[in-house]
């Protein structure tokens, strides 16, 4: 019998039948923990307690997002355990929430995971608090379009002059030329301290850092010790999810403390440099710093990794695309050619006359997100979409690989095709802050009050790099001297994580011409003495 196991020896029939009533309530609310309220959105069903925690994959959530999506619609509901998840894979649903109620949006969830890596310490993890926006204060003012086409354009432009040389030099190292690249010019922006090579201290901070965190941080790579928080007392010795978010996080910590150590050991030489770092210390000298050591490294730290890696991520992408859709950089060279000639490589002035090259940036970033899933919202009070509970504490995704690759949305979506952006001529900002929202172009640097503040810089880093790569280059697929056939590009092959890296790839990358190779060679003198104040 059920109950035979209770203690009832010596109790009254009155009291065994309360014990009994006690214990099936027990029961039966244990077994309500993961089941959906009817009032939320739809989504698969449920098992008691883990809800749909057991359908989560260790890696490539941004997959099954869609999957659920496409059988579920575009705004469903996940339950983890107790914890409701809000997926929205729609445009008007991200525009009605995220863009257009970001009061109540633009939290994070508390993540045991993040604050081992951090100690609280990052302005993409914490809430939005003042703290939060004294952080993002600083990145969207040196980052404004104003700082950067009047003053930061010409670190841009020398260090694209230099990436086009060390491409002349070593192709193959393709991939360190462009890390070194976003790495430099972001390095000189925030630390006044120049990348001269990939193997430097500045060349391969900006990526030896992220990559740890991104892997610890992937939805699924963790057990849910947000959700059962009785897991965290797990010993370290017993818990590699553990082990790896301390390892990444003594990593970030190392390295940002590094950068700010020499830039300190820097100025007591008396050299101090127009950076962020610089104006930042010389402030706080004054009127004391706002925020704690760690989370002052912390902020340029993650200004660099935000400003770097991603950049250099979608810009190996690029080079992907141009190689295994070669119909495109033919376009994108008769645009080119017509404006510029092989007299000159292009510049950022060039901008109106070339919407070709700003359409495949947009398609890069559609095509093959950064951040595949991006980090999600939390939900402040209780809201309601389209006669759909979303509960307060929610956790709201916007699944950006999920969206950019729903056929509902983007024709086609698995081909590499620029032309979908005929006519869409602006910027990124410009369409995430459109009220027409069904013009966005894309959300790869999310949505709402937690868009990407580093947005105008990456904007004007691809692009200029994707004008001058197409300008100067041919991109080929590598031929196998054994087989005669091209060696074929896993165009899905990238590194796990928040943060997303193609993984090695080989492309066979030629000068288009000896004027090409002239003029890139003639420039290089005057890049070198530009950035040599950073040096």
């Amino acid at each position: 019998m059920l109950f035979d196991s209770l203690p009832t020896a010596g109790l009254s029939p009155a009291t065994v039948a309360v014990v009994a009533i006690v214990f099936l309530v027990g029961i039966y609310r244990l077994l309500q923990v993961g089941k959906r309220d009817p009032r939320l959105p739809p989504g698969p069903p449920t098992i008691p307690i883990l809800g749909n925690l057991h359908q989560v994959p260790i890696t490539g959530l941004h997959k099954q997002f869609r999957t659920w999506a496409e059988e579920y619609g575009p705004v469903y509901s996940l339950k983890f355990g107790p914890s409701t998840v809000i997926v929205l894979c729609s445009r008007e649903s991200v525009h009605q929430l995220l863009d257009k109620k970001g009061a109540i949006y633009s939290d994070r969830p508390s993540l045991y995971i993040g604050d081992m890596l951090t100690k609280g310490d990052h302005m993409a993890l914490t809430p939005a608090n003042t703290v939060w926006r004294e952080k993002r204060k600083i990145v969207t003012h040196n980052f404004s379009p104003k700082m950067l086409d009047e003053k930061h354009f010409r670190i841009q432009e020398a260090e694209a002059t230099v990436l086009m040389n060390d491409l002349l030099a070593k192709p193959d190292d393709f991939i360190k030329h462009v890390r070194r690249y976003t790495a430099s010019v972001a390095n000189c922006i925030i630390y006044g301290q120049r990348a001269a090579t990939y193997e430097s201290f500045w060349g391969h901070v900006s990526c030896s850092s992220p990559s740890s965190w991104s892997e610890a941080m992937e939805p699924g790579a963790n057990p849910p010790v947000d959700i059962f928080p009785f897991i965290r007392y797990i010993p370290e010795s017993m818990a590699f999810w553990k082990r790896r978010a301390l390892d990444a996080g003594k990593t970030m910590d190392d390295a940002w403390r590094e950068g700010r150590e020499r830039v300190e050991r820097r100025r007591a030489r008396g050299i101090k440099r127009d950076s962020i770092v610089d104006a930042c210390l010389d402030e706080y000298k004054e009127k004391g710093m706002p925020f704690s050591q760690h989370a002052f490294d912390n902020l340029m730290g993650e200004i660099l990794e935000g400003a770097a890696d991603t950049t250099a991520s979608q810009l190996c992408t690029l080079i992907m695309a141009f190689t295994v859709y070669p119909e495109v950089q033919e376009k994108a060279r008769e645009e080119i050619d017509r404006v510029c000639g092989s007299e000159r490589a292009p510049g950022w002035s060039d901008f109106k006359d070339l919407p070709y090259i700003n359409a495949i940036v947009k398609e890069g970033m559609r095509w093959r997100p950064t951040s595949a899933t991006a980090l999600p919202h939390y939900l402040r009070e209780d809201d309601w979409y389209n006669g759909m509970l979303i509960p307060k504490g929610s956790t709201v995704f916007l699944p950006v690989w999920a969206v950019h690759h729903s056929e509902g949305i983007y024709e086609d979506a698995e081909r590499f095709n620029p032309d979908r952006y005929a006519g869409m001529t602006k910027l990124a900002n410009d369409y995430a802050g459109s009220p027409d929202y069904e013009k966005r172009d894309h959300y790869g640097y999310g949505a709402g009050r937690r868009i990407c503040p580093g947005i105008h810089l990456a904007e004007r880093n691809m692009w200029r790099i994707a004008a001058k790569l197409l300008w100067a280059f041919e991109f080929h697929p590598v031929i196998d001297q054994a087989t005669g056939k091209p060696v074929p590009i896993d165009t899905e092959a990238y590194t796990p994580g928040i943060a997303q890296f193609p993984l090695p790839f080989a492309v066979d990358i030629k000068c288009r011409s000896e004027r090409h190779r002239l003029q890139i060679t003639k420039e290089l003198d005057d890049a070198l003495a530009l950035v040599q104040q950073f040096e």
